[in-house]
């Protein structure tokens, strides 16, 4: 999993360096609204509800914000609605990239994304080709100068977590979606204050390519991050150590 420890510790410090707070609300707000209007607006039987407003509250969105998205995912104030969709696509030196869209218009956001993709070396691949080479899992990271990573696992395993590892000053749980609140819970309770929380698309395998193709699709994922209609990016690229 150590690639994607990597890449949470960059992700991580290139959002507090860009302080893009309102970017991410959006796309919070976003995803706090479908999913109260695909699962109703009880957190306690909306899984990913649930998911959503502990990725809210991992940003410090206020309570006001989140029950006004979910208000309006149930219909009970004016919103928009969106649509779900993933692309599958490749990036510099074959990387495969999982891109997840929550829009209102998918005609403008499929141009927007083909430009960004053509722009930053990459290209669109058809269904399927890049889908079967990753699985969701549940990611909870902590800043590893805050807390011991012995204490994190000896909470984090007890409480069905897979694996936990620490890189570039970042401990990461790893746990099964269906295990992941129970996980964070846990966590929670014994006092640790994770830095990011979220079920995400994690690869089978890593790719690694020279510096210069590296740098190249990690400039494409950022491009693709900054959209606002893209939640999400997934790829198997691995990244750089710092």
């Amino acid at each position: 999993m150590s690639g994607h420890s990597k890449w949470h510790s960059i992700k991580h410090k290139k959002g507090a360096a860009d302080a893009k707070r309102g970017q991410t609300f959006t796309k919070v707000i976003k995803e706090i609204s479908v999913a109260a209007k695909m699962g109703g607006g009880d957190p306690e039987s909306n899984p990913r509800l649930r998911a959503a407003i502990l990725k809210g509250k991992a940003v410090n969105m206020p309570k006001d914000n989140i029950d006004r998205a979910i208000k309006k995912g149930l219909g009970e104030l004016d919103g928009v609605n969106y649509e779900e969709l993933t692309y599958e696509a490749y990036g510099p030196g074959g990387v495969a990239i999982l891109i997840d869209i929550l829009t209102d218009n998918k005609n403008r956001t499929a141009a927007e994304v083909r430009n960004i993709l053509s722009k930053g070396g990459g290209s669109l691949g058809t269904a399927g080709s890049v889908a079967y080479q990753f699985k969701r899992k549940g990611m909870i990271d902590f800043d590893a100068a805050r807390y011991k990573e012995d204490d994190i696992i000896n909470v984090a395993l007890e409480a069905g977590a897979d694996d936990v590892s620490t890189e570039s000053g970042v401990t990461e749980v790893v746990a099964e979606p269906d295990k992941f609140e129970a996980v964070l819970n846990a966590l929670n309770g014994a006092g640790f204050e994770q830095e990011n929380a979220e079920v995400s698309k994690v690869p089978d395998n890593y790719v690694k390519l020279d510096p210069d193709k590296t740098q190249k699709a990690m400039r494409l994922i950022e491009n693709l991050e900054e959209s606002d209609d893209v939640q999400s990016v997934a790829s198997n690229l691995e990244m750089p150590d710092e």
